[in-house]
């Protein structure tokens, strides 16, 4: 017996195969600097961790509605509206991660064949389009426009069977931020090609300078915005897998029946969790891009020093994305050699879609003594490769 004939299409994640030999040689005895997972080495707010004890003590641990608790999805409206986004509970679907909710969007919005414009680098979205049987279109972004999409690049790739634009700012794995004025030929592009637009937004938390501007939060874009968020980033909350979609009514009704016939909903003390970070004190955000920035600054200053990197400052996000194209070696043979030789486990930019190879991607959520030390090894491995030439 064989699996299905689409599965051939499905490219596997690079992160998690960077995770499982690391893990690999982490079994062996050899120490590694974990890079290459875009996990907060945070811990989960006290307050939050609490709001789901008292939750499981109080026997919430039944099914859920699918669409979400309502007040889980009132107060994800509510938090919404401080960042400009009017919207209204029924218009909210909470998911286990905002992966899921991105998964259930496209299945809800795309038919066979449908082409889905995406910016690359980029992250693994190629893989969830070809499942639900869309097409994904890549438009390259660069480092020497700050990766950031442009308008007259994506009409280039325009089909009559384009049917969503997907944008995913601040950028995973670049860190690029996109502004108001640069997202708007975008929005009214959607609009003239009656387009939807995917936007994920999870790291809209962690914008280190200016701005970030959401689509949805334009005039008339509501209609045809699917904006995606969660709580991994913002609130530590990566294990607790808790996300959510902002779309029209119809579209959340259509999110619901997917999810219904796959995970059927959150766990509930989970998204008692969730209330609790969206209600309580928002200090802990603050103090952690504060943290973030301070080694995204760590983490540029060493890379951009050692000889055949150059290595750009993402003004979001926790990634840093250095050119390693005058190094003359595949960015996955280089991650392999750093991981094998000094330790260090990141990212190839191959992994980011087919404008990603050239380049590297680094987690900088991890401790400023390990970023030190990661820097330390990388130029090493970078002088050995050198000398060698």
């Amino acid at each position: 017996m064989k699996p299905a004939k689409r599965m051939e299409s499905i490219p596997p994640s690079s992160t998690l195969r960077v995770l499982g030999l690391a893990k690999e040689l982490e079994r062996q005895g050899k120490k590694i600097i974990h890079m290459e997972v875009g996990e907060p080495d945070f811990d989960t707010p006290a307050h939050i961790k609490k709001a789901a004890e008292e939750a499981l003590a109080r026997g919430m641990t039944k099914y859920t509605p699918s669409a979400g608790l309502p007040e889980l999805r009132e107060a994800v409206a509510e938090h919404l509206a401080t960042k400009g986004i009017k919207t209204t509970a029924k218009n909210i679907i909470i998911t286990p991660g905002a992966k899921h909710a991105i998964f259930c969007a496209m299945a809800a919005t795309l038919d066979p064949g449908d082409e889905v414009i995406i910016p690359s680098p980029c992250w693994t979205y190629e893989a969830m389009v070809r499942i639900v049987g869309g097409k994904p279109v890549f438009v390259k972004t660069s480092a020497e426009n700050g990766f950031k999409l442009k308008v007259e690049d994506v009409q280039k790739m325009l089909t009559p069977k384009t049917r969503m634009l997907l944008l995913n700012y601040p950028n995973n794995p670049t860190g690029a931020v996109m502004r108001q004025r640069e997202i708007r030929p975008l929005v009214d592009l959607a609009t003239d090609r009656k387009l939807w637009v995917l936007s994920d937004e999870i790291y809209d938390c962690l914008v280190y300078e200016g701005e970030h501007a959401s689509p949805m939060s334009f005039p008339g874009m509501a209609e045809r915005t699917i904006y995606i968020n969660g709580f991994s980033k913002a609130y530590a909350m990566t294990g607790w897998r808790l996300g959510y979609a902002a779309a029209p009514a119809e579209l959340i009704a259509e999110m619901s029946k997917i999810q219904e016939a796959s995970t059927s909903c959150v766990a509930g003390f989970v998204q008692a969790a969730g209330i609790a970070a969206l209600r309580g004190p928002q200090g802990f955000i603050t103090e952690m891009r504060e943290e973030y920035k301070r080694r995204r600054d760590e983490i540029v200053k060493g890379l951009s020093s050692i000889d055949g990197i150059d290595c750009a400052k993402p003004e979001g996000a926790f990634y840093a994305f250095p050119v390693i194209k005058k190094l003359g070696i595949p960015s996955l043979e280089f991650c392999e050699v750093l991981l094998r030789e000094a330790g260090v486990a990141a990212v190839p930019g191959s992994g980011f879609g087919p404008y990603g190879e050239g380049h590297v991607r680094f987690s900088y959520a991890t401790s400023m003594e390990n970023i030190k030390q990661a820097i330390k090894r990388v130029g090493e491995v970078v002088g050995s490769l050198r000398s060698h030439k």
